[in-house]
């Protein structure tokens, strides 16, 4: 017994004395961050279809009026936000999701689906004030059910042949997307 605590004492000693390196210390500090962050991403996108998951087939109608099917944009990645007119941070994501756009062009689709929501006018009012150029889906509770959206933003990575990739709930920055989408393609 008295063995292993002086094992353990030494451990604890040569612990203190490389946390007083800076590196050692901000590497740890960074470990334990990334692992928290990874657990809380975990914990919000665990009731989500999974990787590999053919995903759900739905036909839509836009702000405009055109019917949009899912089905139909295979061959190219496809990023599937979900989203409501009162989320605050769907606000802030909104500048996002058009700056993704525009920079990958049609090398993958970029559409949002609207849910959550009182009439089409509070979609319309969001869309305007946001100055958002990407498709806006009129979807409805049906299809949060099929997807097991009940948060928001909730976005999907879809591969070209329709499988989601990755599944995230919340803000995510322009270059998480779309390294989300490169790794789809």
């Amino acid at each position: 017994m008295a063995g292993l605590r002086e094992r353990l004492a030494r451990a604890r000693d040569a612990w203190y004395r490389a946390r007083q390196r800076w590196w050692i210390r901000w590497g740890v500090d960074l470990a334990v961050a990334a692992l928290l962050f990874m657990a809380v991403m975990a914990w919000q996108t665990r009731n989500l279809p999974g990787a590999g998951t053919l995903a759900p087939d739905f036909q839509l109608r836009t702000l405009a009026g055109e019917q949009v099917r899912l089905s139909d944009l295979r061959g190219k990645p496809v990023l599937l936000a979900f989203w409501a007119p009162w989320c605050g941070v769907c606000k802030v994501e909104s500048s996002t999701l058009s700056a993704v756009r525009r920079t990958v062009g049609d090398r993958a689709h970029v559409l949002t689906v609207a849910v959550a929501y009182e009439d089409e006018a509070d979609v319309r009012r969001f869309v305007q004030e946001q100055g958002a150029d990407y498709p806006v889906l009129l979807g409805e509770s049906g299809l949060s059910r099929s997807f097991r959206v009940d948060r928001f933003p909730t976005t999907f990575i879809l591969s070209p042949d329709g499988r989601i990739e990755q599944a995230t709930v919340g803000y995510t920055t322009r270059l998480g997307l779309l390294w989300r989408l490169w790794r789809a393609s």
